[in-house]
């Protein structure tokens, strides 16, 4: 028996359509539903993925436009306001993964999954680059007894724009979120004015200006490890590559202070880089998101409840995983 298509709403798009690429060669036989408002771009899309159909949504339908077609998981890859597609996936009794929201735009997501806790599997994927940084930086975490400190430092090259519906986000998330959420000596807070400003070290020690900024890292890492102290510093500028005359990327720099198993003072730094910027990373994660939720990695489906990645993710098959679309793992200098 076939397996139900996913559905990626805005699969036509750049990180989409990467997605659809990774789906396809990790699960060839799993069709694909590639959605957008522009039917002629979506078939286009499919058409070269193979064993995908392009199809015309509309996200203001309760059915999204695709009447009574069977879907067996969905993906978004645009901002949702009406939050259509996620009352589409739990009437349907199917996994739900979004991955545009700011942290104080949770609310009607995590409502929606509160009043029908059962339905489905929902998945609040709006981790930055969904994953690449909590999935590493837990598993860094293992060399501590206690980690007081987690600092994550993003640093997205100016010529990587991620594509037009990552352009939109990150516009309005810089329009509504002036505050940015963060967690010091034990309390949740948001950082504002002057508070918001930060600098850190990239990967070749250029020193960079940042502000601060809330993707949901900082509340997932902050409830995984009980460290008190989580903060995410976002900059935009050139990438360490490019400072070398190489081309762009995007780099992630985890810096975690604790004590060791030990007991004694540990401090460690590590960084991801991927050198064709943030769009491979985003799309790695909601692929594997994907397939852990319906069981195409070979274990039982994902039940209902209500997950970030890192829940869903298990390092060791990231990091193969990363490994193999060219991104890199990195030990740094930790002074």
């Amino acid at each position: 028996m076939s397996p139900a298509p996913v559905l990626l709403a805005g699969g036509s798009g750049m990180v989409g359509r990467r997605t659809a690429q990774y789906l396809r060669a990790a699960s060839p036989d799993v069709p694909l539903l590639i959605g957008g408002r522009d039917l002629a771009k979506a078939k286009e899309v499919a058409a070269v993925i193979g064993n995908a159909e392009g199809v015309a949504l509309d996200l203001t339908a309760d059915d999204l436009g695709l009447g009574g077609r069977e879907v067996g998981a969905v993906a978004v890859f645009v901002k949702d306001d009406a939050i259509s597609s996620l009352r589409f996936a739990q009437a349907r009794g199917v996994p739900h993964v979004g991955i545009s929201s700011g942290a104080s735009e949770i609310a009607p997501e995590v409502a929606a999954y509160v009043q029908s806790p059962g339905a489905s599997a929902v998945v609040l994927g709006a981790e930055w680059l969904v994953g690449a940084v909590t999935v590493p930086a837990l598993e860094f975490v293992k060399d501590f007894r206690h980690v007081h400190d987690i600092t994550i430092g993003a640093l997205l090259d100016e010529q990587d724009t991620g594509g037009p519906a990552a352009a939109i986000d990150m516009r309005r998330l810089g329009e509504i979120l002036p505050a940015a959420l963060t967690r010091r000596d034990g309390a949740f807070f948001w950082r504002l004015g002057e508070d918001a400003e930060a600098r850190f070290r990239a990967i070749d020690g250029t020193e960079m200006e940042a502000v601060a900024f809330s993707p949901f890292d900082v509340m997932g890492l902050a409830a995984a490890t009980s460290a008190p102290n989580v903060q995410f510093n976002l900059a935009t500028g050139v990438s360490s590559t490019r400072r070398r005359g190489e081309p762009m990327s995007t780099e992630i720099i985890i810096e975690l202070a604790g004590e060791d198993h030990a007991g004694q003072p540990l401090r460690t730094r590590h960084a991801i880089l991927h050198p064709e910027g943030q769009m491979p990373l985003t799309a790695l994660g909601v692929a594997m998101v994907l397939e852990r939720l319906i069981g195409l990695d070979g274990e039982p489906a994902t039940p209902p409840g209500l997950y970030f990645p890192y829940q869903l993710l298990e390092s060791r098959a990231y990091f193969e995983r990363l490994d193999r679309i060219g991104g890199k793992v990195m030990t740094l200098d930790a002074r």
